[in-house]
């Protein structure tokens, strides 16, 4: 998957919380956010506005990357609920990035089929 298609895939399924998403579908958004993000940051800085186009961007990208965030726990066969381990003090963050970079489960799980069947 490529840049453009992960964007596009993400904004697609703005709020869809089924299904599964690759790692290339999760990351290449996530560095789009990134991106966006700095973007906004660089904003606030020269117009002064008081972190107004980040409060923008974050609440604008929520959902989808909360729902991108489920469909990657979706491809390894875990429980979107799991996204709330990020919550635990200190491990928690490290523990949901290494569920998120963990390879996809070969085949169809409980959740469907691997993102790629999907596009195909």
């Amino acid at each position: 998957m490529s840049f453009g298609d992960a964007i596009k895939t993400c904004f697609s399924k703005y709020a869809t919380f089924d299904g599964r998403a690759s790692r290339a579908e999760y990351w290449w958004f996530a560095l789009f956010y990134a991106i966006v993000y700095i973007a906004a940051f660089v904003i606030d800085l020269v117009a002064k506005t008081r972190f107004v186009f980040i409060l923008i961007v974050s609440l604008g990208f929520l959902l989808p990357t909360l729902a991108a965030g489920v469909r990657r726990l979706h491809d390894i066969g875990k429980s979107g609920w799991w996204y709330f381990i990020s919550l635990v003090p200190f491990i928690g963050g490290i523990w949901l990035l290494v569920l998120m970079v963990q390879a996809g489960t070969p085949g169809q799980n409980q959740y469907g089929p691997p993102p790629q069947a999907v596009a195909a």
